[in-house]
């Protein structure tokens, strides 16, 4: 079971914008109207605990976002910034449309074959292009299995069992 308290990065702290403290941000979302209405975030960085900070969306600039942090003030405080990690609760994330799922989420599901067959656990999503690739890590400490995440394959997810049923085709175990 995953810890209740998971954290969402939605944006990064990319450099300073202006002198009067502005930051300019990369999102890490496919929800950027998300930031419209947002007032508080976490402020993430170095691995040490998020810190709870004010937020304000001043204007969006093509694939960044011009935002003010209450208390930075100066062009030298959005510097010390840059790189920090914006981040909000797991329960504040924007849930995904049917069918889809967060990456986070998928991570560390327990899949099984739809004969019953505990195949490992899920390790890895790659993005190579054309769909993801589930990489899992088997039970039996064999070679990881990849599985496309395709209708054919990916029969069901249940994010609150922490399972994956998967229908494996011929030639996706070595034999």
């Amino acid at each position: 079971m995953k810890s209740p308290q998971t954290w969402v990065i939605i944006g990064e702290i990319a450099r300073p914008h202006g002198i009067k403290g502005y930051v300019k941000v990369r999102m890490h979302t496919d929800y950027p109207h998300r930031f419209q209405d947002l007032t508080t975030v976490y402020l993430w960085r170095d691995g040490q605990e998020p810190r709870l900070s004010g937020f304000k969306l001043i204007m969006e600039q093509q694939d960044h976002l011009i935002c003010q942090i209450p208390g930075v003030e100066t062009r030298s405080d959005a510097a010390a910034l840059r790189g920090t990690l914006i981040v909000v609760p797991r329960a504040q994330a924007v849930e995904p449309p049917p069918g889809e799922y967060y990456i986070f989420d998928l991570v560390g599901l327990s899949v099984y074959s739809e004969d019953g067959e505990h195949l490992g656990e899920l390790k890895e999503v790659l993005q190579p292009g054309a769909n993801d690739v589930y990489v899992v890590e088997p039970a039996d400490a064999g070679e990881e299995i990849l599985l496309p995440a395709i209708a054919d394959v990916i029969l069901d997810i249940d994010l609150e069992t922490g399972r994956m049923l998967v229908r494996l085709l011929p030639g996706m175990l070595e034999q």
